[in-house]
């Protein structure tokens, strides 16, 4: 058979995009942060992971500017050969002291940083075990380990222990897990996996991804539960919180230093530009000047699940600013974005395969530069939109 044969059979995308319900790839005009355009269609925007607003904050804006302009806009070069800058040092340094490790090592994307972690730590006769709603580069980079992957039920620390009691004692183990999930909102019970853990001599790695800015006074979910000093690894990335673009992985310094000698994506990748990495530093500056923006986004996550709640949502077990709203249905779920996107508000729709159909989500998420009168706006507009589409009860969106 002709290897394009299934590009001529894939047909789904071109199906939604004739019914006029294609939510993806949607090339913006303008950001400003909270609003954005497409074309002459201005919109508040809830999709972003820019959960402190820092992306168009003036100290960061401008270190990107001073670095381009001094290094230029490329190294050109991985870092294991010539793309080593002292910037990329200087933030390896204070990420490991942001987050309370010995050493830190920044890899051009958070996948990236994923990926070549767990490929080079999980060898032969290893294991490593994640939770079934990891991200998607947990998965791939237990596909690339020369290990053996094991999955367990989402946040069922008796599955875990059921999986970890039935390896082998003398094999290596790893347990990967999201310190706040991305799709649900919801947080890694870390007091409970810690123990768990250390019964079954497994080491413990968390993606902070969506926590870092946002939980433990923008330290992490490990900072946030007062466990830090026994979580192994601490991953994080720059595309939310840190306004840029890159991700890092953070430890003990003889783990980091064979990480970064062996991690196949960190030595055959071109290492951040220059620009990227300023603007982690300035952004990380930012966090620590300015710690106001973390109970922000924190309130602001708050008062958006008591206001989907109270016009009749689901928003599942979100304990952040990712706030999902449950639809139930993957035709329904289009439907809704559609009506929310032409009402001026811009969601990000997750269907399946990506979550269970019975679980089609908006994903809905916040940052603290938002205004009271954008998120009554939000709320109104998903209100008048849920009563149209009868997604909620008119009774209950009128009181709402």
């Amino acid at each position: 058979m002709d290897i394009f044969a299934k590009c001529r059979l894939f047909t789904a995308a071109k199906d939604a995009q004739s019914a006029g319900l294609y939510p993806y790839f949607i090339p913006l005009t303008d950001s400003e942060g909270t609003e954005v355009t497409v074309g002459d269609h201005r919109l508040i925007m809830i999709g972003s992971n820019n959960y402190l607003g820092l992306t168009t904050h003036p100290k960061v804006r401008q270190a990107a500017m001073e670095a381009t302009e001094r290094y230029g806009t490329s190294c050109t070069g991985s870092r294991f050969l010539n793309g080593t800058l002292e910037l990329h040092l200087e933030l390896e340094r204070r990420l490991a002291e942001y987050v309370g490790t010995e050493a830190a090592l920044v890899f051009s994307t958070g996948y990236q940083t994923n990926v070549g972690t767990i490929s080079s730590l999980v060898g032969r006769g290893d294991y490593v075990i994640t939770d079934k709603e990891d991200h998607a580069s947990i998965v791939d980079g237990c596909r690339l380990a020369f290990g053996e992957m094991r999955r367990f039920g989402h946040n069922d620390l008796a599955h875990l222990e059921r999986v970890l009691g039935g390896l082998p004692e003398d094999a290596g183990k790893l347990v990967v897990v999201d310190g706040v999930f991305s799709m649900g909102g919801d947080i890694a019970p870390l007091p409970e996996l810690v123990p768990l853990c250390q019964k079954y001599e497994a080491r413990l790695m968390v993606d902070d991804a969506h926590s870092v800015g946002v939980l433990g006074g923008g330290r992490g979910t490990a900072a946030h539960f007062g466990v830090s000093d026994q979580v192994d690894l601490t991953m994080g990335t720059f595309s939310k919180s840190f306004a840029s673009l890159g991700g890092f992985i953070a430890g003990a310094a003889d783990v980091v230093h064979y990480i970064q000698h062996t991690a196949r994506s960190l030595i055959f990748s071109a290492s951040m530009p220059p620009a990227n990495v300023a603007a982690v530093l300035a952004a990380l500056e930012v966090m620590q000047e300015e710690p106001e923006r973390v109970a922000r986004v924190n309130e602001i996550g708050e008062r958006m699940r008591a206001g989907f709640r109270e016009l009749g949502f689901n928003v599942g077990a979100s304990e952040t600013p990712i706030i999902p709203v449950i639809i139930g249905d993957d035709t329904s779920t289009f439907m809704a974005w559609k009506a929310l996107y032409e009402a001026g508000v811009y969601t990000n729709p997750v269907i399946s395969p990506a979550v269970p159909p019975e679980l089609a989500l908006l994903r809905t998420s916040y940052m603290a530069t938002h205004t009271d009168e954008q998120l009554d706006r939000v709320l109104a507009t998903f209100a008048e939109v849920g009563r149209e589409i009868g997604l909620i009860e008119a009774n209950l969106s009128e009181s709402g």
